[in-house]
């Protein structure tokens, strides 16, 4: 199984990697923001991670972290 992992107080929340996840399970928080005021990126449910790390490669600012 894959595990990804989200530098919180480096995300600008782009939305960028939500658009580029193909199973849908990349969002944005409703509830949590970081130092910067921002909502961060979060994966919804990691059982259904593919690990294919196409968030990763969207995101402009090295915040994701795909391992597998």
């Amino acid at each position: 199984m894959a595990k990804v992992t989200f530098r919180e107080e480096r995300c600008k929340g782009c939305t960028l990697c939500v658009a580029a996840c193909p199973k849908n399970i990349v969002a944005m928080s409703s509830d949590r923001l970081n130092g910067k005021g921002f909502h961060v990126a979060e994966c919804t449910d990691m059982s259904k991670c593919i690990g294919c790390a196409f968030c990763a490669q969207m995101c402009p600012d090295v915040v994701i972290t795909v391992e597998k």
